[in-house]
């Protein structure tokens, strides 16, 4: 029933950053943890980044620090703040629940260059 849109991927140079956002076609307030996912080629895709409904986050170790989720149930939305960039931190980026519960949408592409 939901559809997952996410944009705000793009080219930047390593130490950047990016504002990723995923905008829900239907509620998620049922949905208990959300989460960035990102694929790279060659790799598995793997989640970067989870946030319940009540604000409790992880992170996987290649990415703390650096990157900040955020969730907005009201707005359907969720993001995620990409700073210091590496050129590692290239893939499809893609958010959705956890576990996986939605289709997946298209993603966005983040390039990081050095």
């Amino acid at each position: 029933q939901v559809q997952l849109v996410e944009s705000g991927g793009g080219l930047v140079q390593a130490g950047g950053s990016l504002r990723l956002s995923c905008a829900a076609s239907g509620s998620i307030f049922g949905i208990n943890a959300m989460g960035w996912y990102r694929q790279a080629p060659g790799k598995q895709r793997e989640m970067v980044a989870r946030m319940t409904s009540g604000g409790i986050t992880i992170y996987a170790s290649s990415v703390k620090g650096r990157f900040t989720i955020s969730r907005d149930n009201a707005k359907n939305a969720v993001f995620l703040q990409m700073n210091r960039l590496k050129p590692e931190d290239t893939a499809v980026y893609y958010c959705n629940a956890d576990p996986v519960l939605l289709p997946w949408g298209r993603g966005t592409q983040v390039t990081v260059s050095s």
